[in-house]
């Protein structure tokens, strides 16, 4: 299929990833649209994960406040540069998240920070309501994963389905934009504060 110029524009307006990329993704997908933008996705996350460990010294401190004036959300997110920093976009970006956290109320960022014995009580709590199902050992494992995977999706921010996108969670929204950039984005810390918390 030839691949035209307007498809290659199309893809990068949706995308924001460069045109030769957007081209080659289009080529590789043989001009399907939404086969080209996983690829990039994919590509795109493959970049992010090379570049996780690069130090994230500038960022910015974000916030939102609900419109009824009972919840209100602090949130440092870092990158490695003040160029990003004082991107629009990035900006936008630590605001959405800032108003997921509002919404959506995780107690974590990742399972990482889940203290040990947290983690050690959320897992007694599952095998406890599913002692008497009778199940092999091997089985009872997985259902705990199972359960334990959905548990992180509830408290754990990078988990978290995102509110403006049911497509995608947290974890994704920060991936594509550090495969738009080419910058390592970390969500550094957050504070929710509730009225009557």
């Amino acid at each position: 299929m030839d691949i035209t110029a307007a498809m290659v524009q199309d893809l990068r307006k949706r995308t924001g990833i460069g045109m030769m990329e957007c081209k080659s993704a289009l080529t590789e997908a043989d001009g399907d649209m939404a086969k080209a933008i996983t690829i990039l996705r994919k590509k795109g996350y493959a970049r992010a994960e090379k570049k996780s460990t690069r130090e994230t010294s500038e960022g910015i401190v974000g916030s939102y406040i609900h419109a009824n004036l009972k919840i209100g959300v602090l949130i440092e997110v870092n990158c490695e540069t003040d160029f990003v920093a004082r991107n629009e976009e990035f900006q936008e970006m630590v605001k959405n998240i800032a108003m997921h956290i509002a919404a959506a109320d995780p107690r974590y960022i990742s399972s990482n920070n889940i203290p040990e014995e947290g983690l050690a009580e959320e897992k007694d709590i599952i095998r406890g309501q599913l002692k008497d199902s009778n199940k092999p050992p091997e089985i009872m494992e997985k259902i705990v994963e199972g359960k334990l995977n959905k548990y992180f999706q509830e408290v754990c921010l990078l988990n978290q389905t995102y509110i403006k996108d049911d497509k995608m969670s947290i974890e994704d929204l920060v991936k594509s934009f550090i495969a738009k950039t080419g910058e390592n984005v970390v969500i550094s810390r957050f504070a929710r504060y509730q009225i009557g918390d």
